[in-house]
């Protein structure tokens, strides 16, 4: 897709897609922490993710996932080999992806160099690259920015930094309703609870229920997290849910356990 518009549309259901970058991902030598945080984030801002692609450091690989996703989403987000060694290529594969030259960004240019001075080395430098036409995203942490390039944001995999960068991007993308959620738990097996979930969810459109079962003191557990843009709909779902959960001799708690 192009450059989302630069106003909200409430009623309109915003998406977004998530690459990660690595082969420390891939290997198992690096768990991924970015995932949960941008979805969340993204809630917030009223942009559902919707898909999640893990990609090793590959210039096909990189290139092909993003041209899958960013054409069927809103936004597209990248995390990870945007640092200054010879094997982040993230930039030079998303280049390549739109057909665009890589440049040294003047303006990332300026950055590096008020923070590193002297230090400032040909492989620091690297991090000043992007794709031609491409604006910056700060970066409160370790200065070197994240870029933007159409509806592509191209961010680092160091969990710190992205969370960092998604905050300097707070309340600048065009989005829908935020989600909201509201939970309700009971000591009992999520099969035995499953089939009144499945009623109430069709019941009520534009709600999303999720199971999420624990095992604690001795005893099986499950939340059940209700979604919706409505604050009024999840309290109306979540006395439902309570009232068909105790009609089949399940103790319902409104609250998370």
């Amino acid at each position: 897709m192009t450059d989302a518009s630069p106003a909200s549309a409430p009623d309109r259901i915003y998406t977004a897609a998530l690459v990660v970058i690595g082969d420390e991902i891939l290997s198992g030598r690096t768990q991924d922490a970015n995932i949960a945080y941008l979805a969340k984030w993204l809630g917030v801002q009223g942009i559902r993710l919707k898909e999640v692609r893990v990609v090793v450091d590959d210039m096909d690989a990189i290139g092909d996932a993003v041209n899958a996703l960013r054409s069927v989403h809103d936004y597209l987000f990248t995390t990870g080999g945007i640092g200054p060694t010879h094997d982040d290529i993230t930039v030079d594969a998303i280049a390549a992806a739109l057909g665009r030259p890589v440049i040294v960004h003047p303006d990332a240019q300026a950055i590096l160099a008020a923070h590193y001075g002297d230090q400032l080395t040909d492989a620091r430098l690297r991090m000043a690259r992007t794709p031609e036409g491409a604006s910056l995203i700060e970066n409160p942490r370790t200065k070197a920015p994240g870029i933007r390039v159409e509806n592509i944001f191209i961010m680092a995999g160091v969990p710190m930094i992205t969370q960092g960068m998604l905050a300097a991007l707070d309340g600048k993308l065009p989005g829908g309703a935020p989600v909201l959620s509201r939970t309700v738990a009971a000591w009992t097996q999520e099969s035995k609870a499953a089939e009144v979930l499945r009623r109430t969810e069709r019941a009520n459109p534009g709600v999303q229920i999720g199971s999420y079962p624990f095992w604690r003191e001795g005893k099986t557990g499950a939340n059940f997290v209700m979604r919706s843009t409505s604050v009024e709909q999840l309290a109306d779902v979540a006395q439902q849910l309570m009232a068909a959960l105790d009609a089949i001799g399940i103790a319902p708690v409104d609250g998370e356990l």
